[in-house]
């Protein structure tokens, strides 16, 4: 394994290409030419990128700005604000009650959250939350900071909101309170007095390791932030000045976004997902579960959020393809437009948030890929950007 740390790798590495452990080391160097190609023409302000092939790291990339405006350097502790790679790592938590026969995929949310059974929402069930077909607001809604940024009381204000759509009949990316909702049933079925935060610690972030990731951000990993930025002002960008104050905000549980982890603690979370749900000997979920939960459930639903980002950029409307808790790649032909490019097979699946960051594995390929940036990108380029990355990994393996 060769590491890619910075430009020495690139302008010193000349080694005839190496094939011995399946991939090309010359065409693997690529992505981290182009990655600081885009670091160094302001498109992006930083970025860390893991790579690991059959559980070797092949691709270590860390370079740019943590904040570009004081000009302090990206650095391999860095801590960066999840987005919504947060929902990804909170269904896992979810799913593994599933497992424990604590929650059930398609039992309405009301036998759970009693005060969830009016304004029609009696026949939804945790499968509508975690498929975006709840027919749930697929924005920011119009509530108190304090509201946002509690489990208990966005549930509440969501108990007392009719529904937007029918149930399973279309998807509407719920961008914060789906999540909100799933957190709250965690709770009340395994909560046992303590808070989301402390829950995931517990269920997930100490046993898998990852002892540098929170939910909200913790003291300690308050120093070593990369702030929340765009890298170009974007007038429908997905996350608002407001949005990014939230997120940083002391004592806010925002399951859906308001996780804080480095490269290395979310690559030991994309590693668990390339292992079959187990890693360092913890096993989160069984291998059945991820093969149950990554299929394509939405069919050829659009996702309706993506609208006008699809008509800004003159692109066709496109599947969902979304599984019980993760994004899929499916079988359709979608360069261009999949968060996983062209060449990861179907059966790719993992998380991605707003502008800036995403994980993924692709099964058949025995490949995990985990990526943090800095300089938010309006969405359709961040989209584009981890396909793009994703092509060129795979077209590094031989």
């Amino acid at each position: 394994m060769i590491p890619f740390h910075d430009t020495q790798d690139v302008e010193t590495d000349r080694r005839p290409r190496q094939q011995a452990h399946g991939y090309d080391q010359a065409r693997l160097n690529r992505v981290g030419e182009r990655l600081r190609e885009d670091i160094e023409a302001g498109r992006i302000h930083g970025a860390a990128l893991m790579v690991s092939l059959h559980g070797e790291v092949i691709l270590d990339f860390v370079s740019g700005y943590a904040d570009k405006a004081s000009d302090r350097r990206l650095e391999r502790d860095s801590v960066f604000a999840t987005m919504s790679v947060a929902k990804a790592i909170t269904n896992v938590l979810t799913l593994s009650l599933v497992e424990q026969g604590l929650l059930r995929f398609h039992a309405p949310v009301a036998e759970v959250i009693q005060e969830f059974r009016k304004l029609g929402k009696q026949e939804v069930n945790l499968s509508h939350l975690m498929l975006h077909t709840a027919g749930l607001p697929q924005g920011l809604p119009p509530v108190a900071p304090e509201v946002l940024g509690s489990i208990e009381k966005l549930t509440a204000y969501v108990c007392d909101l009719p529904m937007v759509g029918i149930a399973g009949e279309q998807v509407s990316y719920s961008m914060l309170v789906a999540q909100s909702v799933i957190a709250a049933m965690c709770l009340r079925v395994a909560g046992k007095g303590r808070n989301f935060a402390t829950m995931l610690k517990e269920e997930v972030f100490e046993p898998l390791g990852m002892h540098e990731t929170s939910l909200g951000l913790r003291d300690d990993l308050a120093e070593r932030l990369c702030p929340v930025r765009v890298a170009e002002p974007d007038p429908d960008a997905l996350i608002t000045d407001q949005v990014a104050q939230l997120l940083c905000t002391p004592g806010i549980e925002l399951p859906a976004a308001a996780m804080f982890t480095t490269i290395a603690d979310l690559h030991r979370f994309t590693e668990m997902l390339r292992r079959g749900g187990e890693i360092g000997g913890v096993r989160i979920l069984s291998p059945a579960m991820l093969r149950y939960s990554t299929r394509n459930y939405t069919g050829t639903m659009r996702n309706m959020v993506w609208d006008s980002i699809l008509s800004s950029r003159h692109w066709q409307p496109t599947p969902a393809a979304l599984g019980l808790g993760f994004h899929v790649r499916g079988e359709q032909p979608l360069p261009g437009q999949s968060r996983f490019g062209a060449l990861n097979s179907p059966r790719a699946f993992g998380g991605f948030g707003a502008g800036s960051t995403g994980c993924w594995v692709d099964p058949d390929y025995d490949l995990g890929i985990s990526f943090l940036s800095t300089g938010l990108l309006e969405e359709s380029r961040h989209v584009e950007r981890t396909g793009l990355l994703s092509d060129m990994i795979i077209s590094a393996l031989v």
